[in-house]
């Protein structure tokens, strides 16, 4: 039994180490085949060997941190609050404040800044009160961010709220 499973994959691999002839056609034109054509000259090709890529070898695992621990300047609580997500928010001129909880307070030189819709939006500052001004109508979603510069410190909860202006005739 084992011979035979020896012998089948023998059998199997060889067309994958098969040689490769170059020739010339009837027309002229050049052709390759795994069998030479019989009464045709045909030239073996030398074939480059298979390339292969080693995987790069994997970093050491970091060491691991106690679940009482903390990141450097970490928050812990930044979440945005003042929005409603069961009913839509109506401010008719598309002005309207969000607060933002954050523990412990916003440290050294860190500012908070507003993503709106996956965008920057207004300049970043201190305060945690910030204010949105002639937002459109429809669903939206808000998040804040602590900066350090360029850096971003740690982001909020993205929350999802929908505004609803009516327009004066």
């Amino acid at each position: 039994m084992g011979r035979c499973f020896l012998f089948s994959l023998l059998l199997i691999a060889l067309p994958a180490a098969a040689q490769i002839y170059k020739y010339t056609d009837a027309d002229g034109n050049t052709a390759y085949s795994n069998q030479p054509p019989d009464g045709v000259k045909a030239q073996p090709v030398e074939l480059p060997p298979i390339n292969s890529v080693k995987p790069p070898p994997s970093a050491p695992p970091s060491p691991q941190r106690h679940s009482s621990e903390q990141p450097r300047s970490a928050y812990e609580v930044l979440e945005l609050t003042g929005l409603p997500t069961t009913e839509a928010l109506r401010a008719n001129d598309g002005t309207f404040n969000v607060n933002v909880l954050i523990k412990p307070r916003l440290q050294g030189t860190h500012l908070l800044r507003l993503w709106l819709d996956d965008q920057p939006y207004g300049q970043p500052g201190n305060v945690p009160i910030l204010q949105l001004v002639n937002i459109d109508r429809g669903q939206h979603r808000l998040a804040v961010q602590v900066i350090d510069g360029d850096t971003v410190i740690q982001q909020s909860p993205t929350v999802t709220f929908t505004l609803q202006r009516m327009h004066k005739r």
